[in-house]
């Protein structure tokens, strides 16, 4: 019998309709993928090289279950010099991707019944790691008409005994908005822990992103590779975190995960060293894709109140179409032959919107909105 955790746990939407799309393509639809957060282009030369030097020098055996010291040592110099903050290579322990990273931060903070407060809307998968290991997420709703941000005085209502930690995304998914920095350091004040979800920075196309360790050591910093560098299949990605911590984190890691792949650290050493003209490209031609899809995204007339400068998601209001977000998701992915995502996936204050990415080329884009305009024309 299969346990009630499992079975209570929700599916991801977004993956719901990637493979309805799939299974389409495999009856000979052509379908344009805007729905999943995946960049599409290649990973960078120079991260290549190194892992296949390492494979050639037999960097192929279980590492320091931290991760290598060469990279936790290049992720802290990078925090350094981008945040100006100090960060201790013994503060950081490297993991097969972001996904086990929040998984085992939450192990390690939350008692059963703890709490945690989330933005609504906010990445799909938060809520099911914090109930996991019997947490609770406690929602503070976001508004459209201020870029889907938190308001600090609104998380300070609903600070409680249980309350253990806040959780931030900036820039982030599903709205792709970056936060000021004022509204950062009066959250950091506020006395919980912090947990933020730093993955797509880099990705930012207006302004400045913030690292929360810039207000507070309070404080876990989840951020990885797959986005910035474009290497999502190689899972990689890490915690910063408060010292007393580690010990904990190293043990469960040791125990359930051993090590992130070797030769995969060696080349993310060359992503944080080497890729930042890769990264540079990527995000100007990122750019250059957002400012196209929110300028036809409202011709459409879907709404976008604020600009999103940062990640590749745009959030749309679709309630003007009348129907349920997962509904119109499918119906548009069956007539238009366009996938998105539904806007319930990331919360219930995002009923009735659309997340569409441009991690997609933008000739893609380009037919994709050719699509929309076809399909609201005869939408009925």
């Amino acid at each position: 019998m299969v346990t009630r955790k499992s079975t209570e746990l929700p599916p991801f939407l977004v993956m719901e309709v990637l493979e309805k799309a799939e299974a389409m393509q495999r009856q000979g639809d052509e379908i344009i993928h805007l729905e999943v957060g995946e960049p599409d282009f290649d990973t960078p030369v120079c991260i290549k090289e190194a892992a296949i030097r390492a494979i050639r020098e037999g960097k192929t055996h279980y590492t320091h279950s931290l991760g290598i010291l060469e990279l936790r040592e290049a992720i802290a110099e990078s925090y350094h010099r981008q945040y100006g903050v100090p960060v201790h290579p013994d503060q950081i322990l490297v993991t097969s991707g972001t996904s086990p990273a929040m998984l085992l931060l939450f192990m390690s903070l939350l008692e059963p019944g703890d709490e945690v407060i989330l933005p609504n809307p906010y990445y799909a998968c938060y809520p099911n790691y914090i109930r996991m290991v019997d947490g609770i997420p406690i929602l503070v709703n976001v508004d459209e008409r201020e870029g889907f941000q938190y308001r600090p005085e609104e998380i300070k209502a609903r600070i409680g005994r249980k309350t253990k930690a806040i959780l931030l995304n900036s820039p982030a998914n599903p709205t792709g908005n970056v936060m000021p920095a004022d509204r950062m350091r009066a959250i950091a004040e506020l006395g919980p822990t912090i947990v933020s979800d730093e993955i797509y920075h880099g990705l930012v196309y207006e302004g400045k992103e913030h690292s929360i360790l810039e207000y507070t050591s309070n404080a876990f910093v989840i951020n990885g590779f797959s986005k910035r560098y474009a290497m999502t299949g190689w899972r990689l990605g890490y915690l910063i975190v408060p010292p007393p911590f580690i010990r904990a984190l190293q043990k469960m890691h040791q125990n359930f995960f051993i090590s992130a792949n070797a030769f995969v650290q060696w080349a993310g050493i060359a992503a944080l060293r080497e890729a930042g003209a890769d990264v540079e490209h990527m995000r100007s031609i990122y750019n250059t894709r957002r400012k196209y899809m929110i300028q036809e995204i409202r011709a459409l007339g879907l709404g976008i109140t604020v600009e999103p400068t940062g990640a590749f998601y745009v959030l749309a209001n679709a309630k003007k179409l009348g129907k349920k977000s997962l509904d119109l998701a499918f119906d548009i992915l069956d007539k238009a032959k366009v996938g998105c995502a539904p806007g319930i996936d990331f919360g219930s204050n995002a009923e009735g919107y659309l997340r569409f990415s441009y991690a997609n080329s933008l000739g893609n884009i380009e037919e994709a909105m050719r699509r929309l305009r076809r399909y609201m024309a005869n939408f009925a």
